[in-house]
């Protein structure tokens, strides 16, 4: 069966502050940890009150300490905030400290809004240079050559290992050229999703670091004993998004009963859209969901999101997804 690992946001909940959402991080990874996921990835995102890791370096570097051997890693580190050489530090010395477990995804977007941008002093022009800003971030993780004036100290010669994210044609299309595994974000984007796939193994290069494409899925995942309670804690994650696409992000909400009268039939669309992809419901439904996903769409691995506000519900949810990865396993 193919890998399961773990996106995280590092939601920040209605009643809780950033600490408590960086402690329950910690405790999540190492529950993934136990459960057999293969990441656990966290992702960088700004001006967000809802998400606490936007210093995404320095969380990879806690989620780190705290567990023993699970993969932890960006996914992703929004390339066109940085220069590359920063990155490249970053990353080569979360490796130097913690040897063959660390991932550098990279996306092009923002991750905020267009006062954020200015404030993080980020070049509107920026997301043009991303294919090259990914091509020299690459050069510092190599050895040194003859004439090199840059090094990256830490991260020169440790060749992270590099993964491009997209939620579109675009990054598909680069991934593909440059011979880089590929994560698409169809937890929350899911209408290019297949298109993407599909660019992506067909113009596949191999490289040196990756002789055939290697291609992740997110996708949401809200598992719960009984398919009324995943419906319940579902509502969270539609608050969230809602508010997001009103343009006034807020804190993940506690559940509710139902959505009715809180939102308008056009937001309800939209919203239904974005988690198209979504598996909710009991064992026995998140089971049929993640067989028939992966038979239809062929992944090399899945990313689990799960936008939960009580702590042990989300634990309990990715428990639920880890059983069914064995069921399938087993069949």
């Amino acid at each position: 069966m193919i890998p399961f690992s773990v996106l995280d946001l590092s939601p920040i909940v209605e009643g809780g502050d950033a600490a408590l959402a960086l402690q329950r991080s910690l405790d999540l990874a190492r529950q993934a940890e136990r459960l057999g996921y293969h990441r656990y990835w966290l992702a960088e995102h700004h001006n967000m009150p809802g998400i606490a890791s936007a210093a995404t370096a320095v969380v990879i570097g806690h989620v780190a300490a705290g567990t023993r051997s699970i993969r932890v890693g960006a996914g992703g580190i929004m390339l066109p905030n940085h220069a590359p050489l920063t990155v490249a530090e970053q990353f080569g010395t979360l490796a130097s400290l913690f040897p063959g477990r660390i991932d550098l995804g990279l996306g092009r977007a923002p991750g905020s809004d267009q006062r954020t941008m200015m404030a993080l002093r980020r070049d509107p022009a920026s997301a043009e240079r991303f294919p090259h800003d990914v091509v020299e971030l690459q050069g510092y993780f190599q050895p040194a050559r003859p004439g090199q004036s840059v090094h990256a100290i830490p991260g020169e010669g440790l060749e992270v290992p590099i993964w491009l994210l997209g939620s579109s044609l675009f990054s598909a299309q680069l991934a593909a050229m440059l011979g880089l595994p590929f994560a698409f974000a169809s937890h929350f984007a899911p209408d290019l999703m297949e298109e993407a796939a599909e660019l992506y193994r067909a113009r596949f290069e191999p490289s040196a670091t990756l002789r055939q494409p290697h291609l992740m899925l997110a996708l949401s995942v809200f598992a719960a004993p009984t398919e009324p309670e995943a419906r319940r804690l579902f509502t969270s994650a539609q608050m969230q998004m809602l508010l997001l696409r009103r343009g006034v992000p807020g804190k993940l909400q506690p559940p509710v009963d139902s959505m009715e009268g809180l939102w308008t039939p056009m937001e309800e669309a939209m919203v239904s859209r974005a988690f198209a992809m979504a598996i909710v419901g009991d064992p026995a439904r998140v089971a049929d969901g993640l067989e028939r996903f992966v038979a239809r769409h062929s992944p090399d691995e899945l990313l689990i999101a799960g936008q939960i506000y009580d702590h042990a519900a989300r634990v309990r949810s990715y428990e639920i997804a880890a059983q069914a990865q064995t069921a399938l396993r087993a069949a």
